[in-house]
């Protein structure tokens, strides 16, 4: 019961971690570039730095949400096969 749990928990962490590693690191390289560029042009533009991050990250989802729903998908056949198995059917 106790590796059940264990493992369970491993592979929720995983595929949070495969599901959403994409989409913050897009958002960490596009805020990275912005910060570069407010930097060499001395705009302090606070709007500047959000909007393009959240428009990439927006986009992201958009091309890579087949792939997400499938991980996620997945996961939740792997709890189910795993509980039927853990009650014994």
């Amino acid at each position: 019961m106790e590796q059940f749990l264990l493992d369970l928990s491993r592979d929720a962490m995983m595929t949070t971690l495969k599901v959403s590693m994409p989409v913050m690191l897009i958002g960490l390289a596009v805020g990275l570039v912005v910060s570069i560029i407010q930097a060499t042009t001395q705009i302090q533009e606070q709007s500047l730095h959000f909007v393009p991050k959240i428009l990439a990250m927006m986009v992201s989802m958009l091309l890579l949400g087949s792939w997400m729903l499938t991980m996620m998908k997945e996961f939740t056949l792997r709890i189910f096969n795993g509980m039927l198995t853990f009650i014994g059917l």
